[in-house]
């Protein structure tokens, strides 16, 4: 059984109107559970629409998409649970943010859950923890806050509903380095701790390079790609033609190669580049 499986999933907007577009088209995909998934394309390549599927926000135009083996939209009754398990951070965080405090923003899904009120309290400091909200921020309203402080706050009230999936929607756009470092480092905390599916669209190949285990590449509303992130991004030339560009330490290591330095191509993360120079420095310090 897959976390999350997608069967030959299509969705076209508009039907039967002037503005009809097929988004996705025929999507099939298997995401085990425990991944930390990098969801990459290009813009209006089919990702947003594909991960809104996950959440139940869409309804497919054919096909299927299956949480933990149950197709989701068996009992359209039932489709708010799903949001439960399958929790979605959207881009904007102003597009979730909407209570008088940090507090209840936080507390809303648990409390929505039907939780009681001292698990609703737990959950949401250890929601906080994960996130690094500190407890001053709690009584503050959630739009006095920096970006930054938006977006973990966003984060915490899906993360508070301890959902099977985590899906964030490029959860760092418009941050500087250092925010968007702090966000991700804490995503990959939650990853290690709770073990659970997690996928994080995002435009930056360095991103994914350096905290995803796979990618899934979508390409003009199909899938091209999804398997571990060397795999997909030894496809180099393939990657270029669609218009993503290889992590820029992955342009260096192309560079060396071609100039004759004995070293891979693939290098995708800092920390391989430096192996990768320390065994090349060694190599060569032995044939001096």
């Amino acid at each position: 059984m897959y976390a999350i499986e997608a069967q030959n999933l299509t969705y076209t907007y508009g039907i039967k109107t002037p503005f009809e577009k097929t988004a996705i088209r025929d999507v099939s995909v298997q995401i085990p559970a425990g991944e930390f998934v990098g969801v990459i394309g290009h813009t209006g390549s089919g990702k947003s629409t594909l991960i809104q599927h996950i959440n139940g926000l869409l309804r497919p135009t054919s096909g299927k998409l299956l949480l933990n083996g149950k197709d989701i939209w068996e009992n359209p009754k039932e489709i708010r649970k799903v949001r439960f398990s399958a929790g979605l951070v959207f881009q904007y965080p102003e597009h979730q943010l909407f209570e008088t405090t940090v507090y209840k923003d936080i507390a809303f899904g648990p409390t929505n859950m039907g939780l009681s009120e001292e698990e609703v309290r737990l959950r949401v400091e250890e929601a906080a923890e994960f996130t690094g909200i500190s407890s001053a921020l709690m009584d503050q309203s959630p739009f006095e806050l920096s970006g930054g402080q938006k977006r973990r706050v966003a984060i915490a009230g899906v993360i508070a509903m301890r959902p099977e999936v985590l899906i964030l929607d490029e959860p760092t756009a418009g941050l500087d380095p250092r925010g968007r470092d702090k966000i991700l480092d804490r995503l990959r905390r939650y990853h290690q701790a709770q073990k659970n599916t997690v996928l994080l669209v995002s435009h930056s190949m360095e991103d994914v390079a350096e905290y995803c285990t796979s990618a899934l590449v979508m390409n003009r509303g199909t899938l091209f790609a999804y398997d571990t992130v060397e795999n997909v991004f030894c496809r180099t030339e393939e990657l270029e033609q669609m218009g993503l560009a290889i992590p820029a330490i992955t342009q260096v290591f192309h560079r060396l190669a071609a100039a004759g330095i004995p070293v891979s191509r693939n290098v995708f993360t800092m920390d391989a580049a430096k192996q990768a120079l320390s065994a090349a420095l060694e190599g060569r310090g032995r044939n001096a």
